[in-house]
């Protein structure tokens, strides 16, 4: 199946779009269940400023995480912005949107990355990621463990982690988004009821810790792009765009 014919089959959409300028990188994101970003400020060389955004999130209690963001990382060098640093006591998604916008800190210019992955079907999933539009990996998944590309074939997507690591920039950081990405897409073939309990998630995040766990409601707030008449990020990032152009 070729990567176009892909594009009309139902399944989880992800766009992540990553703009820089002097003084600011800003980093978003928009799927079914989230759309978020994260403005870091900077002097080149040490974080002045984190400014997190959530237009939509899974839990009521995602936002408390906001704060808990900028405490994690204002003030630290670039350098430490890592996914090293107390990622399950943040939200994990602006955490990672934090960590991308380090990266790109010291760049100019903007990059799109979309992501799919197909719903299942027999057991099968095509899981793809484009940058500026670009092919940059295609994966297909059966039955929990991957079948191609043939160096990747009997892995699990869990697993990926040694591989990801041979890789040269861009591929190490697109692989790494399409990873996380099909991770999070398994949620679209959960009933709803399924997936509403906090109590049965594990405390991988902000939202999953002890303290606060018993107060998290499932927000119900979904969006499926997959007929492409709804747009990621289109609205939302255009206003966070130009909000930071306007901040130069």
């Amino acid at each position: 199946m070729t990567a176009a014919a892909t594009d009309f089959r139902p399944g989880f959409r992800r766009r992540i779009v990553v703009s820089a300028q002097a003084g600011a990188a800003l980093a978003m994101l928009e799927d079914d269940i989230h759309c978020l970003s994260v403005t870091l400020r900077h002097d080149g060389e040490r974080v002045k400023g984190i400014e997190p955004l959530f237009e939509r999130a899974p839990w009521t209690t995602c936002p408390g995480a906001l704060a808990r963001l900028t405490q994690t990382f204002a003030g630290q060098l670039l350098s430490d912005v890592t996914a090293r640093r107390e990622k399950k006591q943040n939200c994990t998604h602006l955490h990672d949107m934090a960590v991308l916008a380090a990266a790109h800190a010291g760049d100019r210019g903007r990059i799109t990355y979309d992501m799919l992955a197909t719903d299942p079907r027999n057991g099968e999933r095509i899981l793809e990621i484009r940058r500026d539009g670009a092919a940059v990996h295609r994966w297909v998944e059966r039955g929990g463990k991957l079948v191609e590309p043939a160096e990747l074939a009997g892995q699990k997507l869990s697993t990926l982690r040694d591989w990801i690591s041979s890789l040269g920039e861009p591929e190490q950081e697109a692989a790494r988004l399409l990873q996380w990405a099909a991770i999070v897409a398994h949620g679209r073939t959960l009933p709803f009821e399924h997936q509403s309990n906090a109590s049965d998630m594990q405390l991988n995040c902000y939202t999953f810790q002890p303290e606060r766990v018993a107060d998290a409601i499932r927000n119900d707030d979904r969006r499926d792009f997959s007929d492409a008449s709804l747009v990621p990020l289109a609205g939302f990032g255009d206003r966070v765009l130009a909000e930071l152009r306007g901040n130069r």
